[in-house]
């Protein structure tokens, strides 16, 4: 089973209205970047696991941190767990943090793969969305990051967003298409509680997303790309061949990752645990040399079962049948007959189950 290194960057130059990660902009937090490195640095050093397959650099922005941060990042990883040959290593970027010196800096470091959020294509709807970014930005970025060298290139885009027209989504299609990128990933619109855009909407200011519209998005948004020769691998991700995200399959598939940086999840054998989030907190416990575990769980043999459902379901290969439970499988047989599952060895979502995914494993779970 694959091994993973996930490294979150808590910071953002400004704060997305629908973002409710775990980010601070400069005036949020009492911390610097310098302080955060010095202490990423300290808590690999004390982290515990085998060679790394797949290192992720997530955020917030992990450009801020420039190539030389981005640099110093992975080393820590390198002299800490040490690199599996032909290792993945993907850092997201926000396409206004970064030009052609970012991404020729960052893939002589050792980066094998650029992931960009590009959201919209849309001016008003980046506007909505609070980006910064102007619509062409993305793709212009994707461009340099390619012209670096960088074979596995991902743009990431929202649908849903209040006030988006089918035009807006169509536009954003073309824009990805030309960019010429080896994999999209295209995630409905949340609107978390607490955001700025929840009490838009909250106020009336801003309509409520509706499911019909995110069900006509995503089909047009996979039409459009399967098209064009993607093929979905994941409900909400699609790959040319080989272009499919290594580390988050370990996610979906179950496998083992260790979380580092403030907030940060970890899943190691069946224990997970996640470090404190305020970065302040965070350099604290690690000063004091101690890790800066917030809470472990330790995960019964049907918390597994539950997630492998869960997760696998999601992906296009599917789970074993014989994951499923006795008493589960009426409502398996129904799916299949109403045509959202394929059965055989494996249980898979059709074209009309991915629509329905979450519904469908929310229907097994409660059989079982």
């Amino acid at each position: 089973m694959s091994f993973g290194v996930y490294i979150h960057v808590p910071f953002c130059a400004t704060r997305c209205g629908y973002c409710d990660f775990n980010t601070y902009t400069p005036t949020e937090v009492d911390s610097s970047y310098e302080q955060y490195l010095d202490n990423l640095e300290r808590e690999l050093a004390l982290a515990d696991g085998p060679q790394a397959d797949t290192v992720f650099i997530g955020g917030g922005t992990p450009s801020l941190m420039g190539a030389d941060g981005l640099g110093r990042i992975l080393k820590a990883v390198k002299d800490n767990f040490g690199l599996a040959p032909g290792a993945e290593v993907t850092t997201e970027s926000n396409p206004e943090s970064t030009d052609p010196g970012f991404f020729e800096g960052i893939r002589e470091a050792g980066f094998t793969r650029v992931s960009l959020g590009m959201q919209s294509a849309s001016t008003p709807i980046l506007r909505i969305l609070d980006r910064t970014h102007t619509p062409g930005r993305a793709v212009e970025a994707a461009r340099e990051a390619k012209r670096a060298g960088f074979e596995h290139v991902n743009l990431d885009m929202i649908y849903g967003t209040p006030t988006e027209t089918e035009d807006d989504v169509k536009k954003t299609l073309d824009h990805i298409l030309s960019a010429e990128v080896d994999h999209v990933s295209a995630y409905s619109l949340i609107v978390e509680d607490g955001t700025a855009m929840a009490r838009k909407v909250k106020r009336g200011e801003l309509p409520a997303p509706s499911e019909d519209t995110f069900a006509d998005r995503y089909e047009l948004i996979a039409h459009t790309l399967e098209s064009e020769g993607f093929d979905w691998y994941e409900v909400s991700n699609w790959s040319k061949p080989g272009g499919e995200c290594q580390h988050n399959l370990i996610y979906w598939r179950g496998g083992r990752w260790w979380g580092a940086g403030p907030g940060a999840h970890s899943y190691m054998g069946n224990e997970r645990f996640y470090n404190v989030k305020r970065p302040e907190k965070y350099n604290q416990l690690l000063s004091a040399g101690e890790l800066p575990i917030a809470e472990r769980e330790q995960l019964t043999a049907d918390d597994e079962h539950m997630e492998k459902i869960m997760l696998g379901l999601r992906l296009k290969e599917g789970i074993p049948l014989e994951w499923i439970n006795d008493s589960a499988l009426p409502v398996v047989r129904r799916h299949e007959e109403a045509g959202r599952l394929i059965v055989d060895k494996r249980v898979r979502v059709t074209k009309t189950g991915r629509l329905l995914a979450d519904g469908i494993v929310t229907d097994i779970l409660a059989a079982e």
